[in-house]
């Protein structure tokens, strides 16, 4: 039984661009956060050596619910602005199979 999805799509954002993605990004993120069916949390990192290149990952309930919201309307409405800062995409899925958190405080129960 899978423990949930990671969806990481690594992009190429010229830094003429990356304003004006990283509001599109704020834009979408609001809006994913805020009621699309099975999405838990994303993040967006920039590249510490690289600085057009950025990692976008979400976390999923499950791979269903990720690719239910790609399929749609909304989904591809809501990210056409952030896409069409892209040179260059790439886009990859993942069911996650074990996760580690940080341990309790000695004596702490969960």
């Amino acid at each position: 039984m899978s423990a949930g999805a990671r969806v990481v799509f690594l992009v190429r954002v010229p830094a003429a661009r990356q304003r004006e993605f990283l509001d599109a990004y704020d834009t979408i993120r609001f809006q994913v956060a805020g009621g699309v069916a099975g999405h838990i949390q994303d993040q967006v990192c920039q590249s510490a050596t690289d600085p057009e290149q950025w990692l976008i990952t979400s976390e999923w309930r499950d791979i269903e619910d990720f690719e239910a919201w790609e399929k749609s309307r909304e989904h591809r409405d809501l990210v056409k602005p952030m896409r069409d800062c892209f040179t260059e995409a790439r886009s990859l899925r993942f069911r996650i199979h074990t996760s580690t958190s940080t341990p309790l405080p000695t004596g702490e129960k969960p």
